[in-house]
């Protein structure tokens, strides 16, 4: 991992080793830079395990994150690299309140992403009628179009191969970025553990009856062959055109409707119109006949028909889409499947077609387009289509990561209850999303929304390879078909296991697949189904009893705001379904980081942001900054011009650090007492006091912005009002009280900035402080004065920039002296000005008394400028 092992850039070696600054013992580099910063300190708090959870004595001790784990088959881009800074701002944060932060890392691994980029890496696909081959080696030159058929066993090798190499990747960015992140607590997703782990909850959902198998109409994606989840589902717009068909009464009347599918026909049980319709009032309860198949179907109401759409009655069929599904669970209508898993139109005749001839010579074993082409072409034939067909675009369902609609087809699924069928469990899961706090609280309502509109259970098990199986087994009866009413289950004590090469008690590997054997179960579980279980892998349920007791449930759950659906629900049903309450505290929802033209970063679109770019180019403590600028929840345009803004504050860190620590000696807060040092404490006093209500509030960006304001008026208005004096210019007693002042002050900006910007605040930490800055404590106010005004550093400030100002105004160097001034004001601010004359007047170079007058509501001045000072040629 180059993060962690590179050799650290000449300038960035350890400043432990410089050369003293002075005789405080200081270690200051003469020139400090920032490149290098994130391959040393990377590697010193990996071999230190800084970050390290060490288990404490009791549950408040502990601040635990369910960190999302990231798709290790796809790439990261800028987006990711936001929304992972967001968690370890917080983490930082809650390390120097002096909890143990129990953050791990995961990666998921499994499931069909993976085996996507497994078939167009290597240019084979998985076939498990191909027999394990010990010797296989990929392609030399793999061709993605021009897949090779492989073992199961042999097409998981090459999966667990290339994953490995994504995962140290991603784990070599992370360390980039600076997440703070326990490495000894990495898991994966299709790690052992976590296999156990999955199988027992769903061996545990099973016992309890949350868990069932049923056959059902099922949302199925015929390129990659496998069910697809409601929360998987893409609305997209897809071409297509309307057909005007005719169903025929006995009486010679036709009933007219209009229909997007007329190769569905076949499939067709009633015709459906709205109970208030007087259109049709008249036909429900009677028979009409199909098109070209004449099959008699009823005429029947249901309020989910459009009365003003198309021609306001429709033809249901079993299963064109998801109102057709509903229709048939309502109406109690025949199930008659045509179309099968490889989606093409079944070689079995349909056992109710009177006629069935058309059906075998034209539509059997055709795609759905081709038996489309010829349903067409028949109807206009017959006459029963009435027009050409009229183009349209429809909205159809995709697999969110599929390119072709899906269709619905009949087929046995896992499913669990997550109260898309049940009213009571539904409000008990809306319910269990009033006991989390979301950030931001709006979020709330994606939560609930989502748990309103299910439809139907969570259908769990997936039709792939990669992925954990299910640890259950099938009895086969003397012809060889399977019980699924009563599955074999594995035991607890047997977990994990693989069901296609571990046996069931009482069997012999020689019955499998025999009549009176057994079988296994082929499917494996969603992704999600795994992900959902994410809190009970990482603490130790059911594993490590004191780690569970110290970190569940969680305190934060991190994630981005188009998973609320999916991970984040998920997640909620485990829990509460295990133990009966919420996995965590509170949710942190992240927006999505927008191309500059408001566009979300897609490899498809080609404006996605590759985060090494960035990263070596700016710098991560710059991307961090950027990053934390991000609102919770708030999507936000990318633009890089926004990282210089960031690499400026941290290279004005390093330098504002060395000028304040050049400047004396270490120096007590006691001897602060120039009413404007005071002041300057106290105005800092408020910064710290902000900074924490923020954070506690999960509001990182409010938090930088208030420390960020501070910092600059630090550098730009104290630091140059005071350092004259600093340098001993007006004594050592008001030297002191400068001294102790800035040092004060850099020790609590640099702790305010550490969870934002980790490399430099802790490069400059190590150049006079012992041990790190992110273990040392969160500022607090007690640390600082409040007996001064902070509306001193205001007066004294606008002071300033109104002799700056006339001397830019007159294009002359701010070392042009003043001859004569006069400055202005209200009593209070001319009090506060008459204070810090000495260093008005030095930081001003003002060369006569300054006069003053009380007059106006705002700072005034009088400026007479001397001649500028003659610049000396060089030699």
């Amino acid at each position: 991992m180059s993060a962690m092992t590179a050799a650290p850039d000449s300038s960035a070696q350890d400043t432990r080793s410089a050369p003293a600054s002075g005789s405080s013992g200081w270690k200051v580099p003469d020139r400090p830079v920032l490149e290098g910063l994130e391959s040393k300190w990377a590697e010193a708090w990996e071999d230190e395990q800084l970050y390290a959870f060490k288990r404490p004595e009791s549950r408040p001790q502990v601040f635990s994150i369910d960190t999302p784990p990231p798709t290790v088959s796809g790439s990261l881009h800028v987006g990711h690299v936001f929304s992972y800074t967001h968690t370890d701002v917080i983490a930082r944060y809650q390390r120097m309140l002096g909890k143990q932060v129990f953050y791990p890392m995961g990666w998921d691994d499994n499931g069909l992403p993976t085996e996507r980029r497994v078939q167009n890496f290597f240019g084979v696909r998985c076939d498990p009628s191909v027999p394990y081959d010990p010797d296989f080696q990929p392609p030399a030159k793999p061709d993605a179009k021009h897949q090779i058929p492989i073992s199961r066993r042999n097409f998981i090798d090459l999966c667990r191969q290339l994953t490995k190499v994504d995962e140290k990747a991603f784990e070599q960015l992370w360390h980039q970025v600076g997440l703070s992140v326990d490495w000894k607590q990495l898991y994966t997703t299709i790690g052992e553990e976590t296999q156990r782990i999955s199988q027992l909850a769903f061996l545990r959902n099973y016992e309890r009856g949350e868990a069932y198998m049923a056959e059902a109409p099922t949302m199925w994606d015929v390129t990659f062959q496998t069910a697809v989840a409601q929360a998987e589902l893409a609305a997209r717009d897809y071409p297509g055109a309307y057909h005007r068909l005719a169903f025929h009464r006995p009486d010679g009347e036709d009933v007219f409707i209009e229909t997007t599918r007329p190769e569905l026909v076949v499939s067709c049980c009633a015709l459906i119109a709205h109970p208030d319709d007087t259109r049709y009032q008249h036909l429900f309860g009677t028979m009409v006949k199909t098109p070209i198949f004449g099959v008699e179907v009823p005429v029947l109401a249901h309020p989910a028909a459009e009365m003003d759409k198309g021609a306001g009655i429709a033809m249901c069929c079993t299963f064109g889409d998801l109102t057709d599904v509903l229709w048939w669970r309502e109406l109690r209508l025949p199930t008659r499947t045509v179309i099968g898993r490889d989606g093409r139109f079944t070689r079995e005749t349909p056992d109710w077609l009177p006629d069935p001839t058309f059906y075998d010579d034209k539509l059997a074993g055709k795609t759905v387009f081709s038996a489309r082409a010829a349903m067409v072409e028949a109807l206009k034939a017959s006459g029963e289509m009435i027009g050409e067909p009229e183009p349209t675009q429809r909205k159809a369902n995709f697999y969110e990561k599929g390119d072709k609609p899906l269709e619905i087809v009949s087929t046995r699924q896992w499913y669990i209850r997550n109260g898309g069928r049940d009213d009571e469990l539904k409000q008990t899961l809306i319910n269990c999303g009033d006991d989390i706090d979301f950030v931001p609280e709006y979020m709330r309502h994606r939560y609930t929304n989502w748990v309103e509109g299910l439809n139907g259970d969570w259908l769990v098990s997936r039709q792939r390879f990669f992925g954990i199986p299910f640890p259950i087994w099938y009895r086969l009866d003397a012809n060889g078909d399977p019980d699924y009413d009563e599955p074999l289950m594995a035991s607890a004590a047997e977990l994990p296991i693989d069901p296609t090469s571990d046996v069931p008690d009482g069997y012999s590997e020689a019955q499998r697949g025999k009549p009176n054997g057994f079988m296994a179960d082929p499917d494996v579980m969603d992704t999600w189904a795994t992900s959902s279980l994410t809190p009970e892998i990482v603490t130790g349920w059911e594993r490590d009893p004191e780690l569970f007791k110290l970190t569940f449930p969680m305190d934060l759950a991190p994630q981005a705001h188009d998973i609320i659906r999916t991970w984040l629900f998920s997640r909620v049903v485990r829990a509460h379904f295990e133990f009966n309450e919420v996995p965590w505290a509170r949710a942190m929802i992240s927006g999505f980081v927008m191309d500059p033209d408001r566009k979300k970063m897609s490899k498809s679109k080609g404006n996605v942001v590759v985060p090494t770019d960035i990263l070596d180019k700016y710098g991560a403590d710059a991307v961090r900054w950027r990053a934390a600028m991000a609102r919770p929840g708030l999507d936000s345009p990318f633009d890089e011009r926004q990282m210089k803004v960031g690499r400026r504050l941290a290279m004005k860190v390093l330098n504002a650090s060395r000028f304040v620590l050049g400047m004396g000696e270490a120096t007590d807060p006691e001897e602060i007492t120039v009413p404007v040092d005071v002041a300057e404490m106290t105005a800092l006093r408020a910064v710290v006091a902000k900074a924490t209500k923020d954070l506690e509030a999960f509001d990182y960006t409010s938090a930088l912005e208030v420390t960020e304001e501070f910092f600059w008026s630090f550098c730009d208005d104290y630091l140059e009002l005071v350092k004259e004096r600093a340098y001993g210019a007006q004594g050592p007693r008001t030297a002191a009280s400068a001294n102790a002042s800035l040092q004060l002050a850099l020790s609590v900006i640099l702790r305010l900035l550490a969870p934002f910007m980790p490399f430099v605040t802790e490069e400059v930490w190590s150049w006079w402080k012992p041990g790190s800055v992110h273990t040392a404590s969160w500022p607090t106010v007690d640390e600082l004065p409040s007996t001064g005004d902070p509306q001193l550093v205001t007066d004294v400030a606008a002071a300033l920039i109104l002799v700056r100002g006339a001397k830019s105004d007159a294009k002359v160097s701010m070392k042009t002296p003043v001859i004569d001034i006069t400055l202005s004001g209200p009593a209070t601010a001319v009090a506060h000005l008459k204070s810090a004359a000495a260093d008005l007047s030095a930081v001003g170079h003002i060369e006569t008394d300054i006069a003053w007058q009380e007059a106006g509501d705002e700072v005034g001045a009088q400026i007479t400028l001397g001649e500028p000072p003659v610049k000396k040629k060089k030699n």
